[in-house]
């Protein structure tokens, strides 16, 4: 009786914390990315599409608040959490009225304000759920918010300008509103959730913070997979976020004036298709073990988005099938990158510290990446479509991806066996999952 009143116990935690992270994360959505669906058509200052400037300020906030985050994150306290959760999506909002209030050009600096609190919400929200049995399944629900929301906010912009009339300007901030009680529904309950259980934290570690010099130790101790990864992550996140940013762009020149239900029919299966492979990882046990299958999934992943690429360009392939294809080998390569891939990490090699740290010092360069992209795509605007910058982004990311997966795969590998000479384990445990 104690065993299944532990295993209900585990269960009903862990959906409550899937439905409130991803309720949260997918609310929080509503207050970044649905200007985007919007054209700010005939719009430039400063020798720059309008659209591109207000992408880009909203990105230098978010890029800034990944290096705050670096230290935010990794030293928050749990009790305050909930606290900083709500100030900040409230910034956020007030931020969107101030860009709907003041006229362009003026009003990109609080595109610019939008872009700092909302960088630290991701930080917040898995480090309620990491180090925990079920984090992979808690974390993979959080992860497919973000792929979902994306394109349902998107829609609820575009709706609100079709069938209402709300002008570029004020569909942000009017979408912001529809999601704020929901958003203060599932902080809520996520804040109720209870912490790690000592079976969590015997399978899983602990999570502490962690000082200026922990921090660094870490880095140093870990600099080649950490560069690596760095790199690897930075393609990654330029990839997503040009996708993300220009989608209606690139649907416009495939298929002409694009109905607002498409970002939605495309990002659905894509979010199924992601969790239905990645969900399987919850039964590798052995934190080594997982944390090298993640390395297998990458490699996968980033096949599918080259060889679709390659397929839909020399006309084998639709258009729908290449987005709904490509945006699940990159989304699957993606989003272990969030969170679990960290948890996994941690575990594996006994890390004294939170996944937080990781995800903000990948995060922040990421961010720089996607900023560079945005100037070259402006500078090469006369010469490339959006729809060829992207067909050309997508091989080389491709590329990248694939390399710096293999260097970082082998720099763990040579990590974890001397971790175990370290430990005298005997015999040695290879790092490789499909050998006994």
């Amino acid at each position: 009786m104690k065993t299944i009143a532990g295993t209900n116990n585990t269960v009903n935690v862990t959906l409550k914390a899937a439905i409130a992270a991803f309720g949260v994360y997918f609310c929080m959505y509503a207050f970044r990315k649905p200007f985007t669906v919007a054209s700010f058509s005939n719009l430039h200052f400063f020798g720059f599409d309008y659209k591109i400037l207000i992408i880009i300020a909203q990105a230098v906030g978010y890029f800034i608040s990944k290096f705050i985050g670096i230290k935010f994150i990794s030293e928050l306290k749990p009790q305050k959490r909930i606290v900083f959760l709500l100030s900040f999506i409230a910034a956020a909002e007030l931020a969107l009225l101030g860009f709907a209030s003041v006229p362009a050009p003026y009003n990109i600096i609080f595109m610019f304000i939008n872009g700092i609190p909302l960088g630290m919400i991701w930080g917040i929200v898995f480090s309620y759920i990491e180090g925990r049995k079920t984090t992979e399944i808690i974390g993979l629900f959080l992860c497919s918010s973000f792929v979902v929301s994306s394109g349902v906010v998107k829609s609820a912009g575009k709706f609100l300008m079709d069938t209402f009339g709300i002008t570029e300007f004020w569909m942000p901030f009017a979408t912001g509103l529809i999601f704020i009680i929901p958003l203060i529904i599932f902080a809520v309950l996520l804040n109720k959730i209870p912490a790690p259980n000592d079976e969590d934290i015997a399978l899983k570690k602990e999570r502490k913070t962690l000082s200026e010099a922990e921090r660094k130790s870490l880095v140093k101790k870990f600099f080649i997979p950490l560069v690596s990864i760095t790199i690897l992550y930075i393609s990654l996140t330029v990839l997503r976020d040009f996708r993300d940013n220009f989608s209606r762009e690139i649907w416009d020149e495939m298929n002409g004036k694009t109905d607002s239900a498409t970002f939605t029919l495309t990002e659905i299966p894509i979010s199924i298709m992601v969790l239905l492979i990645l969900v399987w990882m919850v039964k590798v046990k052995n934190n080594r073990k997982a944390f090298s299958c993640y390395h297998y999934i990458l490699f996968g992943g980033i096949s599918f988005v080259g060889l679709s690429t390659f397929l839909f360009q020399n006309g084998t392939i639709s258009p729908f099938l290449w987005m709904t294809v490509s945006g699940f080998g990159m989304y699957l390569c993606y989003i272990p990158f969030n969170g679990i891939y960290f948890d996994r990490m941690i575990a594996a090699f006994n890390i004294k510290g939170n996944v937080g740290f990781f995800i903000y010092f990948v995060d922040a360069f990421g961010y720089l990446g996607s900023v560079s992209v945005l100037f070259l795509k402006n500078l090469s605007s006369a010469d490339h479509s959006w729809l060829e910058f992207y067909i050309h982004l997508n091989y080389i990311i491709a590329a990248l991806v694939l390399l710096f997966s293999v260097t970082a795969f082998l720099a763990f590998q040579k990590k974890s066996k001397s971790k175990l000479k370290e430990e005298n384990s005997s015999p040695l445990i290879s790092f490789d999952p499909f050998k006994a």
